[in-house]
């Protein structure tokens, strides 16, 4: 992307920590100067002022974009700290913040909401976005192009779609993960070592997921093209798609819980 604009204005970067730092990462990689970052944060990594970006220093009057990337709770004393204007996109990455609670702290200022999640570390997360009634398509172009640092950019048509997107994507690599642990246990009562049953797991998911991301076909047919009739896989699956005790039942309480929780937190 084109970051003149924010060369010359600044971006300031409230948060540095796992999600701020991997989407710092990511502009730096793309061409981003590191003299236009300013970081705030409590313990930056030692090498942020190595790079040449300013760490906890004066803040530019007028920062091009000012992203926000702190937990949840912290917002209540750093939201008061912070003054921009009408020409300051600012984006936010923390759970269960409203963009009510952020024209409130900026109420001149085109603002996007958005729900990465954890495989952005790595660049392969999945971020949703939506914006107030001042962020137009330039800004909501601005924020996916930052986003898409570290992965994917989905836009969505309304903000109350937040909660279960948080549910879905936001909490779902820790589902994931609980998987790859439930996999391991079961191939370890099966016979199996712990190492070779968890790395059996590990692969097969991270594996089964590639295929379902660059595979043309649906999830449904991918499945079915691995089960044979009568086979060991069906058998498998009897289990695992049982309607009353199986996982669909399971996987619709997991999601409805944490997006009632996500609503919950927004109140």
């Amino acid at each position: 992307m084109d970051f003149s604009t924010l060369n010359a204005r600044g971006l300031v970067l409230i948060g540095c920590g796992r999600m701020g730092g991997a989407l710092l990462d990511g502009w730096l990689k793309n061409g981003l100067n590191a003299r236009a970052v300013h970081v705030v944060d409590p313990n930056p990594r030692p090498e942020l002022s190595d790079l040449g970006v300013s760490v906890n220093g004066a803040l530019p009057e007028d920062p091009a974009v000012l992203v926000i990337a702190v937990k949840p709770q912290m917002m209540a004393d750093v939201l008061p700290r912070l003054s921009v204007g009408a020409d300051t996109l600012v984006i936010s990455v923390a759970a269960g913040v409203t963009l009510a609670a952020y024209q409130a702290a900026f109420p001149a200022a085109p603002i996007v909401r958005s729900m990465p999640n954890t495989p952005a570390a790595i660049g392969q997360g999945i971020t949703a976005i939506i914006g107030n009634d001042k962020a137009g398509e330039p800004q909501l172009a601005l924020a996916q192009a930052l986003l898409s640092a570290v992965g994917r950019v989905v836009r969505l048509e309304a903000e109350e779609q937040m909660d279960a997107v948080t549910a879905l994507s936001g909490s779902g690599p820790a589902y994931v993960f609980h998987m790859i642990e439930a996999m391991a246990a079961a191939g370890e009562a099966e016979g199996l070592s712990p190492a070779l049953a968890l790395e059996l797991a590990r692969v097969t998911v991270a594996g089964a997921g590639a295929l379902a991301v660059s595979a043309d076909e649906d999830p449904a047919k991918l499945r079915e093209n691995v089960t044979s009739p009568g086979g060991t896989t069906a058998a498998g699956l009897r289990q695992l798609m049982d309607v009353d005790v199986g996982l669909p039942p399971l996987m619709r309480r997991t999601i409805a819980a944490a997006a009632e929780r996500g609503r919950e937190l927004g109140k």
